[in-house]
């Protein structure tokens, strides 16, 4: 036997017949599997981690309490673009009107709240409605008459934007009250300090059950499964990790509400890209569309439905930003908003090729691209550097992406 043999017949044990005794045998499983060419969230966390280091040692004020919530707020709307953009990748498909649908979506909303003078829930269903139903529209576009994703989604951010300025109709922009409950969410209202510690313990002890839960099924079908110490080790590095960053933030104002809203949207879409049937449809459609379909799976809804899901969360981002700044302008969506939200997908570990990924690439991705815009504006350096390094940043991730891509091949992964 070769020793490529004796590797291959290595990895197809640690995947299919070894249940591992002990945290050794855990950290040797994912170590294999990196080498493997799954490399999952080490690269884009290791990016973080140098970013912050040098924005840190450039100027001693990135990383207090006050930037990092001012950094929680920032990133929350461009974040919520990008978790609609990651359904879209892993379907294989692209968005490139998630801006202009987010100027849509804030305009409708201060149309609807302000000058037609209607409630605010009322004024958020019709922006989110409406939001779908575009997602709707590149559904058939792309089933019924075969119109590429890229082509129908490019004519939609055209189309869309000029959408945005008949709604707004000459006015530079519509103020939203500062009173108002969607102004008060994205500005002033904080999580109490007690209530963010037992979120944080929630956190943890939840990632504990449910990932005990999946070893012990694997288990039982005679698969690979971590050890109980391994997981219990995870848990508590998370929990330790989220108590620190709950009492640093508490220092000044503590964890925004609209942060948790974003991180609960992350949680509740990786839940059901990676538990569900659809989650498991989503997948496969972005790996191989034609096996899919002759695996039963309805690849045409499934297309229409990551639209949907990507042009609503569209929506609700720019109604975030439109509630941050207190008011939808004509710039709202536009600029580098719609770039943003797909570098921050892909940098987050998202493949440009469909079938891989997770809901969490959008959360570490756009803090990734925050944290460069946060760093360079301390340092009163112009957007040109932003740009600059955004794109680097976005080229060391999809060539990342492709090198792990060829490794996962070679080692018989796909």
């Amino acid at each position: 036997m070769t020793e490529d043999s004796v590797a291959t017949a290595t990895d197809l044990q640690d995947e299919r017949l070894v249940t591992p005794q002990g945290i050794t045998d855990s950290i040797r499983a994912t170590i294999r599997r990196v080498r493997g060419g799954d490399l999952g969230m080490l690269p884009v966390v290791g990016g973080i981690v140098v970013i912050w280091t040098i924005f840190q040692a450039l100027n001693p004020t990135f990383l207090s309490s006050t930037n990092l919530v001012n950094l929680s707020f920032d990133m929350v709307p461009v974040g919520v673009l990008a978790l609609g953009i990651v359904c879209v990748l892993l379907a294989g498909q692209i968005d490139l009107s998630v801006g202009s649908v987010s100027g849509v979506s804030a305009a409708v909303t201060a149309v609807v709240m302000v000058k037609d003078e209607q409630p605010i829930w009322l004024a958020v269903l019709a922006a989110v409605v409406g939001g779908c139903l575009i997602g709707w529209l590149y559904g058939q576009a792309l089933n019924r008459f075969g119109i590429p994703s890229f082509v129908v989604t490019l004519g939609g951010l055209l189309a869309f934007l000029g959408v945005q300025l008949w709604l707004l109709r000459g006015q530079n922009a519509i103020n939203l009250p500062y009173d108002s409950t969607l102004v008060k969410f994205a500005q002033l209202w904080f999580v109490p300090h007690w209530m963010s510690y037992a979120l944080a313990v929630a956190s943890a002890v939840g990632f504990l059950t449910t990932r005990w839960v999946r070893a012990r099924t694997r288990r039982r079908a005679g698969l690979s499964s971590p050890s109980p110490q391994w997981l219990v080790m995870q848990s508590l590095v998370l929990l330790a990790g989220l108590l620190l960053v709950v009492f640093y933030l508490n220092r000044t104002r503590g964890v925004a509400w609209m942060f948790v809203f974003f991180v609960a949207l992350v949680l509740v879409m990786h839940y059901v890209l990676s538990r569900t049937k659809y989650g498991r449809s989503v997948y496969a459609v972005g790996g191989n569309a034609e096996a899919s379909r002759r695996a039963g799976i309805n690849v045409r809804r499934v297309y229409t439905s990551v639209f949907v899901l990507c042009s609503g969360l569209a929506a609700v981002g720019g109604i975030l930003a439109a509630s941050r700044l207190a008011a939808a302008n004509q710039s709202t969506g536009t600029g580098d908003v719609n770039l943003n939200a797909i570098a921050a997908a892909v940098i987050g570990g998202t493949s440009l090729f469909g079938g891989r990924g997770s809901a969490i690439a959008a959360l570490l991705g756009v803090l990734v691209i925050q944290s460069i815009s946060s760093g360079l504006t301390l340092l009163n350096l112009d957007s040109s550097y932003r740009f600059m390094i955004t794109g680097a940043v976005l080229l060391i991730a999809v060539g990342l992406d492709s090198v792990a891509r060829r490794s996962r091949q070679a080692h018989g992964r796909g």
